[in-house]
């Protein structure tokens, strides 16, 4: 039996894990599965892989991708990025690579060199979740080539999760691979999701231990606290809504697996927001999947308001739950929110525009109802991650037939 190999080399994990461990429970099917991850990991996410009963290695060190603040700073993230791909490639390579099949979440653009090596060895796979951010000329110029580069490779294939991001890289790949480019969507668990629903939640017991006050109309966001999840948008929608008149009954939580930093932590304070808006951890929610999404019934509305975003897995499951929500007009995101049909769509960084939308749903039962309904019916059909595992699978299945004959 042939193996899958999962890998990548950072330590924030969020939707591409999810959709990776998605993948898994259909691959366990067919292939021997081994997933591949830098040492400090999240332990809640090895406690899943236990669960699916999937065998796992750590390696030494994790990348380092925040941002650089110096020409040194970019030195030093670039020299640890590189030893990180590279302990990875160790670990790799003790592997019977040739009997494997490796689908690896890293970029042509900025991993040449051990997506190459790799495609050498076995087949490669590369899910892509979103379009790259503008940058200069020379540089997209940079990453055609590299893309062109790794296209002559027949062992390397990509997987987009949205159709945004397909049509994006598409123009960067060589014919064959851009063809040949499969939509296989950020998805959800159809089952976990009832399962939650099912349990329920009892939210005047979760009101009270959050000192949420009894009447509160409640707005949950779920995800890293980061600027590219618009957490400063959310904020200042907070704020906004705070300031006017008679409404004061707003109240936001966010959702999310890390603590923030000092200088954030002093920057939510300087919003003065202590009855309004708290951050929770999600190990204060529970360890298992279905912890976090009953959570998620706790909110009267979801919003998301993302500056760069491929489909969130976040933003699907509240959609799914029954949950009305509210995101931005970016990248595959209007794939799944079809404005004022299966959701709210405002403009990125519009804090004016989401503090509207929270209130239009405030205050509009009948709408928040309709978007609720029509948004977990259209989240369920298209967005099934069973239908999706499925298609990778058989994608992984005929590289294999293919080496075969």
């Amino acid at each position: 039996m042939k193996r899958i190999i999962y890998a990548w080399n950072y330590l924030d994990w969020g939707g591409a894990q999810v959709h990776f461990l998605a993948l898994i429970k259909e691959a366990k099917k067919h292939f021997e599965v081994l997933v591949l991850l830098p040492s400090g990991f999240d332990e809640k996410f090895l406690f899943y892989l236990q669960e699916l009963k999937v065998s796992y290695q750590l390696f030494e060190p994790p990348g380092a991708y925040s941002p650089a603040k110096s020409v040194l700073d970019k030195l030093r993230r670039h020299y640890r990025k590189f030893k990180s791909e590279a302990a990875l490639f160790r670990v790799l390579s003790k592997n019977d690579l040739s009997n494997s099949i490796v689908h690896i979440d890293l970029l042509p653009h900025s991993s040449l060199w051990i997506l190459t090596l790799l495609a050498f060895k076995t087949e490669v796979f590369i899910t892509s979740h979103n379009a790259l951010q503008a940058t200069s000329k020379f540089r997209e110029v940079l990453w055609k080539i590299k893309a062109g580069f790794i296209s002559r490779f027949s062992s390397f294939h990509v997987f987009c999760s949205n159709e945004h991001a397909k049509s994006y890289f598409q123009q960067y790949y060589g014919d064959r691979v851009g063809s040949e480019i499969e939509v296989t969507y950020t998805s959800i668990d159809p089952d976990q999701i009832d399962k939650a629903r099912s349990a329920g939640l009892d939210r005047k017991d979760w009101f009270n231990r959050l000192n949420i006050p009894k009447t509160a109309f409640v707005v949950l966001t779920v995800g890293n606290f980061i600027d590219r999840k618009g957490r400063w948008v959310v904020l200042d929608a907070a704020k906004e809504i705070r300031s006017r008149s008679g409404v004061h009954d707003v109240f936001f939580l966010w959702l999310t697996p890390q603590k923030p930093t000092e200088v954030d932590a002093q920057r939510i304070e300087e919003y003065c927001l202590e009855k309004n808006f708290q951050l929770i951890m999600s190990d204060e929610i529970g360890v298992e999947r279905t912890d976090v999404l009953k959570f998620f019934m706790i909110a009267d509305a979801f919003a998301l308001p993302s500056f760069v975003e491929g489909l969130p897995i976040a933003l699907l499951e509240a959609m799914a739950i029954g949950i009305p929500s509210i995101s931005t007009n970016v990248y595959g995101i209007p794939e799944a929110i079809k404005h004022e049909d299966t959701g709210l769509l405002i403009e990125p960084g519009d804090s004016k525009g989401l503090s509207n939308s929270i209130l239009k749903l405030k205050y509009d039962a009948v709408l928040r109802e309709r978007l609720a309904m029509h948004g977990r019916e259209f989240a369920l059909l298209h967005f099934d991650e069973r239908e999706v595992a499925r298609r990778v699978v058989e994608a992984y299945l005929r590289t294999q037939e293919d080496a075969e004959r």
